[in-house]
């Protein structure tokens, strides 16, 4: 068994059975400070129920989840629960539960590149918009660990570039450790530092070439995933010097 010394956030043996299915089956994973843990894996692998479980939500049933004392967790959950015409607007989302300075609220709205947005109502942002909005949140918590489920759902493909940018930016800068699950195989292997495949039980984890050539992440997404990853982060290693990391707040409404 792996040891969890010096990790934020653990998982032991975390095993869940709902009406006699398993769906989690003795998963270990550890997350630390300044470290990306991405958990990629199919629809129905129990991604999203493995994240709810590390954060108490749902609890198991064996196995254990191990944090590290009066540990600060910002949460961008995969769904956020809006009640359609209550007039909200992006302030007043960030201190719903918190009570943030005026400062605060503008430099966690500058660091996700949505300054401009502050008096904006929350039901006109674009998808994009929303999740930077959520992650703006999030960091309001001085979180040292974030967890993200899906961060860039209801993105495009350059706005799903520049939030894994921006995700990869906070890391370096905050130093927190990161809990991330996602499908966009090729993002997450250029900007994750540990990659979890998980179809149940962990498949295969490790670093990303590491996990890209396990023949078992050949079985879950096909062998042309493997090269189509192995190509891609070539290029954006290359490309990475040119590249603008000033964020833009160009992201489509899907």
């Amino acid at each position: 068994m792996l040891k969890a010394q010096g990790a934020l956030l653990s998982s032991r043996d975390a095993t869940l059975v709902i009406g006699g299915r398993t769906i989690l089956d003795q998963v270990n994973i550890d997350v630390r400070s300044g470290e990306i843990v991405t958990v990629i894996g199919p629809n129905g692998a129990g991604k999203s129920t493995l994240v709810r479980c590390m954060l108490g939500l749902q609890p198991l049933t064996s196995g254990k989840i191990v944090r590290r004392a009066k540990l600060r967790v910002g949460y961008v959950p995969q769904r956020f629960p809006l009640t359609p015409n209550v007039p909200l607007d992006l302030r007043r989302l960030l201190s719903l539960t918190l009570k943030p300075s005026e400062t605060e609220i503008d430099q966690a709205l500058a660091e996700t590149g949505i300054g401009h947005l502050k008096g904006a109502s929350v039901s006109s942002l674009s998808g994009g918009e929303l999740q930077r909005a959520l992650l703006a949140r999030a960091l309001l918590r001085k979180p040292e660990i974030l967890v993200l489920d899906e961060p860039v759902q209801a993105v495009d493909f350059l706005g799903e570039t520049r939030m894994y940018e921006l995700i990869s930016a906070i890391r370096k800068h905050h130093g927190c450790g990161i809990l991330m699950v996602s499908h966009d195989l090729h993002m997450v292997m250029a900007e994750s530092d540990h990659v979890v495949c998980l179809n149940g039980h962990v498949c295969c984890e490790g670093g990303p070439i590491k996990v890209q050539q396990d023949p078992e992440f050949a079985k879950l997404f096909g062998p042309s995933a493997a090269r189509m990853i192995a190509a891609y982060t070539h290029h954006h290693d290359h490309d990475h010097e040119s590249h603008d990391h000033h964020l833009h707040h160009q992201d489509h409404k899907h």
